[in-house]
């Protein structure tokens, strides 16, 4: 065997992160497309139905913190495979609610709230796998990939609920994305493993590649965690955690409220609203890889502060032009390709956000992008509440108008982030991250050398 040639069994678990994140999305979208049927069974109002759907993001947000936590003490591989079992259990709780019954509208926002928590550990424990598998010049296109599967998930849930509805009914829909959560989390647990190190598959070429490229170590050795304090003092994670609230207020227009908005303001036919609201996932989808891309290669040619930060702000800044124009494009289908180009505009960001966390966390990537990720939350529960307020008392114009303030705001933040400023502590085994961040901050450093070396 010729044990020079590194084999490839971390871009195999990217590619499964992926998989697992776009069921992820599966999950939490396909309530949204059975809303009709739900209702009908439940005589639920409208407003009732929107609290189940804020149930879980009330979950998702406040278990985010807590589930990083998870992750870098117990390690990505069981803490995320955990998860997809417990939120495999609440989808399939979802299609169990008899009826009948009394109180069916408190059932359904518990189910929804602790599916939420059971997925609050997908994306600070991908961090945490980033973190320990992933070498700093190929963590934007490895949180590309990952978040790519946001697009997927959500663009390919409409199609795939909506056949179940029609020819199963609206239940078979939910234990479907529930067999399907099994069968991917349990390919993860077969698959995975917590360090490159403990993976008998992966060679000794790919082991050397990884380990020279890292950050932090990956023996198994316990690694000393960042305090919370330490977390909340640091301007980086409160810039970022900003940013991210205004990104998750700006996304979540489209998660929850795009459908909505092209068939009742934009006046468009059910078909056509299916067609174009798919068009913003489809271009998130798109731009996450993009991202991912353009962010390495500025980051190997020019360093992190350009390749991470000035990425996310060019993005940020392109996606509320966007959200401004198209919102007052008079042609509702030439507003929807608009709009969807801020959607994808916003997700080439993505990348950014995940690796700096990655970045600067080290071993504790999974509780700083857990903390992150919470402001994205807050968000995206503002979005729900706030947006179509906005679009009843000032029209959906200003919602959006709003939305593109926001991306302003999220842009200029990442201004003050400097992602060579780790949090570990100097004497810790993690200071080593340091050695990797300077050689790839160099300008015109080219490819990055081994940080051993």
């Amino acid at each position: 065997m010729n044990v020079a040639k590194p084999s490839r069994v971390r871009w195999f678990l990217v590619l499964w992160l992926f998989v697992l994140s776009a069921v992820s999305y599966l999950d939490r979208v396909n309530i949204s497309i059975a809303s009709g049927p739900i209702i009908d069974a439940y005589h639920l109002t409208n407003f009732q139905f929107g609290k189940i759907s804020s149930a879980m993001l009330v979950g998702y947000g406040l278990f985010q913190t807590a589930g990083g936590r998870l992750a870098d003490r117990f390690g990505p591989r069981r803490v995320l495979a955990a998860g997809v079992i417990w939120w495999g259990v609440f989808t399939a709780l979802t299609a169990s609610v008899p009826a009948r019954i009394e109180g069916a509208l408190v059932l359904f926002m518990a189910v929804r709230f602790f599916l939420g928590a059971g997925e609050a550990v997908i994306y600070p424990s991908a961090s945490q796998f980033i973190a320990r598998w992933v070498p700093v010049r190929e963590r934007g296109i490895a949180n590309g990939w990952i978040f790519a599967g946001v697009g997927a998930g959500a663009g390919l849930t409409p199609p795939f609920i909506t056949y179940l509805m029609i020819h199963h009914g609206w239940r078979s829909s939910f234990w479907a994305c529930s067999v399907i959560g099994f069968l991917a989390g349990g390919v993860w647990f077969l698959t995975a493993r917590d360090t490159p190190s403990e993976h008998s598959r992966v060679s000794p070429a790919e082991l050397e590649e990884i380990q020279s490229g890292l950050a932090i170590t990956t023996d198994r050795e316990p690694q000393a965690l960042v305090s919370w304090s330490r977390i909340a003092r640091s301007k980086e994670v409160w810039a970022i955690t900003v940013s991210y609230f205004c990104y998750g207020y700006v996304a979540w227009i489209f998660f929850s409220w795009f459908f909505r908005y092209l068939a009742t303001v934009r006046g468009l036919d059910l078909k056509a609203s299916a067609f174009y609201s798919m068009l913003p996932f489809l271009a998130m989808l798109v731009c996450c890889l993009v991202g991912g891309s353009i962010n390495d290669w500025l980051t190997r040619l020019r360093g992190p502060r350009l390749g991470r930060c000035g990425v996310a702000v060019f993005a940020i800044l392109v996606a509320g032009i966007f959200l401004a124009f198209g919102s007052q494009v008079s042609s509702a289908r030439l507003a929807s390709v608009v709009l969807a180009g801020g959607a994808g505009a916003l997700y080439l960001s993505q990348s950014s956000f995940w690796s700096v966390t990655a970045d600067i966390g080290g071993a504790s990537s999974g509780s700083v992008s857990g903390f992150m990720n919470t402001g994205n939350q807050i968000g995206a529960a503002l979005t729900a509440s706030l947006t179509p307020w906005i679009g009843d008392r000032f029209g959906w114009t200003a919602s959006f108008l709003t939305a593109a303030a926001l991306c302003v705001v999220a842009a200029a933040c990442w201004l003050i982030v400097d992602p060579s400023r780790t949090l570990a502590p100097a004497q810790s085994a993690l200071s080593t991250g340091a050695v990797a961040l300077k050689k790839i901050n160099r300008p015109n450093a080219g490819d990055v050398t081994p940080a051993s070396s």
